[in-house]
């Protein structure tokens, strides 16, 4: 547990980012945690903010482009890229090994209270589940291996899964983009960070608790 929480303090470190992998580091990490059921633990919205600091704020253009604006949408377009890839396998996985995650039991890779919840939370919101999922650490790992192993249309599934990652990195990587040479922000990046994910996912839970059931559409 200590290891674990190490390492996330160091993914929400500017400086250790880009001297372990740079915004390279960070596609592997947004793949992994948008579909691969490990990566679950990974904080996606932090890293994508600091992707969006550290692109406005390095003393040397994080590459390809010396022009920090065009490294923006380069490295947003990547940035999506990934995590449309992420959902991509998880919907293979979910289809391929439906017998493991419809299983009872817990195993050592997979908890059934993750698998639950994503579940519900697709069952509620059908498809729209795949886009708006990306906003909810956990379920947004989840939700892709849901969405294959109840064999959900696929077309459906893809369009959702490039939707739901346009939105999601635009606009959290522009905010950290537009925020990052702030020094306020800078010195409280901590609790920037915790704010973020409160943001982002309150209206999404506050709108889960409401009383109107949506019809499932799958």
């Amino acid at each position: 547990m200590e290891a674990l929480t190490e390492t996330l303090q160091h993914l929400i470190d500017p400086d250790w980012i880009m001297k372990n992998g740079g915004l390279y580091l960070v596609l592997l990490i947004l793949f992994t945690e948008t579909g691969v059921i490990i990566g679950f633990f990974l904080p996606g919205d932090p890293l994508l903010f600091i992707s969006g600091m550290i692109m406005a704020s390095a003393d040397e253009t994080p590459y390809p482009f010396t022009n920090q604006v065009l490294n923006l949408p380069f490295w947003m377009a990547l940035f999506a890229g990934s995590t449309i890839l992420g959902n991509f396998f998880g919907y293979w996985f979910g289809y391929k090994f439906k017998h493991l995650v419809n299983r009872k039991e817990d195993t050592w890779f997979l908890k059934r209270k993750h698998v639950q919840t994503a579940h519900d939370f697709y069952v509620k919101r059908g498809g729209f589940a795949i886009a708006i999922a990306r906003f909810l650490p956990i379920v947004r790992t989840f939700a892709p291996i849901i969405a294959g192993a109840v064999e959900m249309n696929f077309k459906k599934f893809a369009f959702y899964n490039v939707v739901g990652a346009i939105v999601w990195v635009g606009s959290i990587t522009s905010l950290g983009y537009a925020l990052g040479d702030n020094p306020w922000v800078k010195t409280n990046l901590e609790y920037i960070l915790i704010g973020l994910v409160l943001i982002v996912t309150t209206p999404v839970i506050i709108k889960l608790f409401k009383k109107k059931e949506d019809p499932l559409t799958i």
